[in-house]
C-alpha cells in the first residue's frame, strides 16, 4: 500500500473519541512538518539550458569575429554626421506621429459617424493613402509643382487671399517628407482608432448620454480613454513602423540616419560596421518607444482589473510631485472643522428630502423595431413624487417604454412630456420637430436620471469621478461637485469607496454607485431598468434598501423590476404590460391582490 493510500485510509481518519471529536494527537504531530518538493519540469530545464547556450554562441560569434569591425563601429557611432541624421529621423518620426494621430482621430470619428457623406469621405481617404506606397507618395508630393505651379488658398469667387505661393518654393523636400509620412500614418492609425472606438461597450455611450454629457465630452472623457487600451498596441506598432519607415525619405536626398550611413559606407567601404551603427540606433529608438508604450498602457489600464495596477517609477515620481504641490498649497489655509464638514454634507444630502418630482405624461406612444411592434398606443400618467413599478414578462415593452421617457429610444408615434415639456421634441401645431442632440442632452441633465440593469459605470474612472462627471460637465465647480458626491456616497453606504475602481466593488456596490451617479444632477424623475436582475440574491436587498429611501424623497420613481415583494411594499401604482400594451394598472393591493385581467393573473401565478 502506498503512503497516499495509507493517509487516506481508515486508520488515519478513524481516530475519534467516543464523544465524536477527532483526537488527532500523535498523528497531528507526525504529519505537521513535511518537506514540500515542487514538481520538476525536465523539458523546461533543458529548454532553458539550450537557450543560454544559443545566446552564448550568438554573442561569441558577434563579439569574437573581427569582420564585424567593432572598432569602426565605435568610431562612427557618435560621429557628427550620424547624430545629425539621427536627429532628422527623430524629428520626422515625431512630426509624422503627431500630425498623423491629429488627423487620424477625426478620420476615425468620421468613419463611425451617422453621416453617410462624412463616413464615405473618411473611407475614401483611408483607402487612397493606405493603397499608395510611401515612396510613391513622397515622389508625387515632391513633384507637385509640375502639376500645380502655385498653391492658392482664399475665398472662392472673391479677391480675398490667404496664401498664393509657388508650389516649388512652398513644398521643400522636408515639407514633402513630413506631409507624406503624416498622410500615410494617418490612414493606418485611423483604422486602429476606429477599432478601439468600436470596442467600447455600447452601454457606456448610453450611460454617458443618459447623464446628459455633451457629445464632445462623451468622446474625450468616456469613449477614447476606454478605447485607448485597444488602440495603444496597434498605434505604437504604427509609430515604430513610422520610425523605421523614415528611411524611405532617402528618395528625396534627405540625410536621415539610414541615408547618412549609406553615404559614409559608400565612401569608406565599411558596410557592415556602418549598418550596425544604424541598427543599434534604431534599437535604441524602438526600446525607448516600447518603454513609453508600457508606461502609457499601464496608465490606461487603471480600473481594468480588480487588482491594483503596479505603479511605474515615473508615475510614482509624478504623484509625489503633485502631493508636494498640494501640501504647499494647503499650508496656512484654514482647515474646515469636522462639524462644518458634517453640516455641509448634511446640507448637500438634504436636497432629496426637499425635492419636488416631475409629472410624466405618456400620450399614445408607439414604437416598432422593423416589423415587431414593441409599444402599441401606450398612454400613462405618473404623478409628481409617485413611485410606479412596471411589471411584465421579457419582451413586453417595459424597458423600451422606460428608455423612451429620456429619449434613448425615439418613438414612432405619440409623445412624452415631463411637467408639460416634451421630451426630445418641440411642437408646432400638430407637428413635432426633433430637438438637436445638444438640446436633448440638456433636458436629460435637467429632468431625468437613469440607472441601468448592467450598472454601466465608467471603468476607467474612480467611484468619485463617476459620480462627479455629469455635474462637472454641467458647470458645477469641482469642490462643490466632490462635496455633494461624497454626501451621496454616504447616503448609499459607500463613503469609504470613493477612491476605489468599479471593478473592485461587488455588484450591489456598483449598482449603488450607479444610483448615486444618477442622483448627482438632482433629477426630477429617476428611471430604474431592472436594477437587481444582474445581482446575486444576497446583494438584491442592499440595492432595494436604497430605492426604498429614495421612494420617500419626493423624486418621481419609475421602476422596471420582477421583485414583486418590493413592488408591493414601495409602489403607489403597479402597471402590468404585455405585448407592448398596458393590460392593467392600479394600486398594489388591486393589481397584485385581486388582478382583474386574466393575463395579469396568469403572470402573477408564475412569479408569486
Amino acid at each position: 500500500m502506498s503512503d497516499t493510500t495509507h493517509l487516506a485510509g481508515p486508520a488515519h481518519v478513524g481516530q475519534a473519541s467516543r464523544t465524536g471529536h477527532a483526537t488527532g494527537g500523535d498523528d497531528d504531530r507526525q504529519y505537521a512538518h513535511y518537506r514540500i518538493v515542487p514538481a520538476r519540469h525536465h523539458a523546461r530545464t533543458a529548454a532553458t539550458v539550450l537557450a543560454i547556450v544559443l545566446i552564448g554562441i550568438v554573442l561569441n560569434s558577434i563579439l569574437g569575429n573581427p569582420r564585424w569591425g567593432w572598432g569602426v563601429f565605435a568610431e562612427w557611432f557618435f560621429a557628427e554626421p550620424v547624430l545629425s541624421g539621427l536627429a532628422r529621423t527623430l524629428v520626422l518620426t515625431a512630426l509624422g506621429a503627431l500630425f498623423g494621430f491629429a488627423l487620424a482621430t477625426p478620420l476615425a470619428l468620421a468613419r463611425v459617424s451617422r453621416s453617410p457623406l462624412l463616413a464615405g469621405f473618411a473611407w475614401a481617404f483611408i483607402w487612397l493613402f493606405r493603397s499608395i506606397p510611401p515612396i510613391v507618395l513622397l515622389l508625387l508630393l515632391n513633384n507637385l509643382g509640375y502639376l500645380y505651379e502655385t498653391i492658392w488658398i482664399g475665398m472662392p469667387f472673391t479677391h480675398f487671399v490667404l496664401l498664393n505661393e509657388s508650389t516649388t518654393n512652398l513644398i521643400s523636400p522636408f515639407f514633402a517628407a513630413v506631409l507624406g509620412l503624416t498622410l500615410n500614418h494617418a490612414a493606418f492609425s485611423a483604422e486602429a482608432i476606429r477599432g478601439g472606438i468600436l470596442s467600447v461597450d455600447h452601454g457606456q455611450r448610453e450611460a454617458a448620454a443618459a447623464l446628459g454629457l455633451p457629445g464632445a465630452r462623451q468622446v474625450r472623457r468616456i469613449v477614447l480613454p476606454q478605447a485607448m487600451r485597444s488602440i495603444l498596441p496597434t498605434a505604437f506598432n504604427d509609430v515604430i513602423g513610422l520610425a523605421k519607415g523614415t528611411s524611405v525619405v532617402y528618395i528625396l536626398a534627405m540625410p536621415d540616419l539610414f541615408y547618412t550611413v549609406q553615404i559614409i559606407y559608400h565612401r569608406n567601404l565599411e558596410v557592415i560596421p556602418l549598418l550596425m551603427v544604424a541598427t543599434v540606433w534604431y534599437l535604441i529608438i524602438l526600446t525607448v518607444l516600447s518603454a513609453i508604450q508600457i508606461h502609457i498602457e499601464r496608465y490606461y489600464a487603471r480600473g481594468a482589473t480588480r487588482e491594483q495596477v503596479a505603479v511605474s517609477p515615473l508615475s510614482a515620481l509624478v504623484r509625489r510631485w503633485r502631493a508636494a504641490r498640494a501640501a504647499r498649497g494647503e499650508t496656512g489655509a484654514a482647515q474646515p472643522t469636522r462639524r462644518d464638514s458634517t453640516q455641509k454634507e448634511a446640507e448637500a444630502a438634504g436636497w432629496a428630502q426637499r425635492r419636488v418630482g416631475g409629472r410624466v405624461g405618456i400620450h399614445n406612444v408607439s414604437k416598432s423595431f422593423g416589423t415587431l411592434k414593441v409599444l402599441d398606443n401606450v398612454s400613462l400618467s405618473f404623478p409628481s413624487g409617485s413611485v410606479t413599478v412596471i411589471l411584465g414578462q421579457s419582451g413586453s415593452g417595459k424597458s423600451t417604454l422606460l428608455r423612451s421617457i429620456n429619449h434613448l429610444e425615439r418613438v414612432d408615434d405619440g409623445f412624452i412630456d415631463i411637467d408639460g415639456e416634451l421630451v426630445g421634441y418641440r411642437r408646432e401645431g400638430r407637428t413635432l420637430y426633433e430637438l438637436k442632440e445638444r438640446e436633448v442632452l440638456q433636458r436629460r441633465r435637467d429632468d431625468v436620471g437613469m440607472v441601468f440593469q448592467s450598472f454601466n459605470l465608467f471603468p476607467h474612472l474612480t467611484v468619485l469621478d463617476n459620480v462627479i462627471e455629469a455635474p462637472l460637465a454641467a458647470g458645477v465647480p469641482r469642490a462643490q461637485a466632490e462635496s455633494e458626491a461624497r454626501a451621496l456616497l454616504a447616503r448609499v453606504g459607500l463613503s469609504g469607496k470613493a477612491d476605489a475602481w468599479p471593478r473592485q466593488l461587488s455588484g450591489g456596490q456598483q449598482q449603488r454607485v450607479a444610483i448615486a451617479r444618477a442622483l448627482a444632477l438632482k433629477p426630477k424623475v429617476l428611471l430604474f431598468d431592472e436594477p437587481t436582475s444582474a445581482l446575486d440574491p444576497e446583494l438584491v436587498n442592499e440595492v432595494l434598501d436604497v430605492i426604498r429611501q429614495l421612494a420617500r424623497s419626493g423624486t418621481t420613481l419609475i421602476v422596471v423590476t420582477h421583485e414583486i415583494g418590493f413592488a408591493r411594499e414601495v409602489a403607489d401604482t403597479i402597471v402590468f404590460m404585455d405585448g407592448g400594451r398596458i393590460v392593467e394598472s392600479g394600486s398594489p393591493s388591486s393589481v397584485l391582490g385581486a388582478p382583474a385581467h386574466p393575463r395579469t393573473r396568469e403572470f402573477l401565478s408564475k412569479v408569486l
